[in-house]
């Protein structure tokens, strides 16, 4: 059984910087495809940046591309975010989330193809 627990988040002016990461306890997840999810209050979860199994190929929400950046070290069992020139809307709480795939290569985006979930890290951004 795989654990996912984030940390990196916190209180940031518009234009800084924050990485979250994602740790994998239990069992190794380097036959997943990761993800980073977030949800603003009163709205619905939304896929912001996904990563494959081996790490070769990423996909980003328009909303962030340019300026994060996904990226994993199977070797230990972590995942990042690099946000950068942060916004005010990218307020929410993160959330990393890990896929079971076969597939070296393949990005999942959709909530439905994730069955592991962290708890969430808080992002707050200043204006």
């Amino acid at each position: 059984q795989v654990q996912l627990v984030e940390s990196g988040g916190g209180l940031v002016q518009a234009g800084g910087s924050l990485r979250l990461s994602c740790t994998a306890s239990g069992r190794t997840f380097s036959t997943y495809a990761l993800g980073w999810f977030r949800q603003a209050p009163g709205k619905e979860r939304e896929f912001v940046a996904g990563i494959s199994w081996i790490g070769g190929t990423t996909d980003y929400a328009d909303s962030v591309k340019g300026r994060f950046t996904i990226s994993r070290e199977n070797a230990r069992n972590t995942l990042y975010l690099q946000m950068n020139s942060l916004k005010p809307e990218d307020t929410a709480v993160y959330y990393c989330a890990g896929g079971h795939t076969l597939d070296l290569y393949v990005v999942l985006t959709a909530r439905d193809g994730y069955d592991k979930w962290g708890q969430g890290t808080q992002v707050t951004v200043s204006s």
